[in-house]
C-alpha cells in the first residue's frame, strides 16, 4: 500500500482540527509542527486500518449493487419451453 498523502489544503484543515481538539477537549495548546507530526504519525501507523475499512465498505456497496443488477437481469428473462 502506498503512503497516505494529503494535499497541502487537506493537511492544513486536518491540522487545524487537531489543534482545535486539543484546545477544546484537552485544554492544551499544541503547535503547528506538533499537530503536523501527530497527523503524520497517525497516518503512517494506523491510516492503513481506516483505508482498509473504507475499501471493505466500498466492496460491500459494490456487491449490493451487482446483486441488484443480477436480480434485474433475471427478471428480464423470458420463460421458454425447449
Amino acid at each position: 500500500m502506498a503512503d497516505i498523502k494529503f494535499s497541502s489544503e487537506q493537511k492544513a484543515a486536518v491540522v487545524a482540527r487537531i489543534r482545535r481538539y486539543f484546545q477544546e477537549e484537552l485544554e492544551q495548546e499544541i503547535g503547528q509542527f506538533d499537530a503536523e507530526f501527530l497527523l503524520d504519525f497517525f497516518a503512517g501507523e494506523i491510516g492503513g486500518c481506516f483505508y482498509n475499512r473504507g475499501l471493505e465498505d466500498a466492496q460491500t456497496v459494490l456487491q449490493a449493487r451487482l446483486d441488484s443488477i443480477a436480480e434485474a437481469i433475471g427478471e428480464l428473462e423470458k420463460p421458454v419451453d425447449l
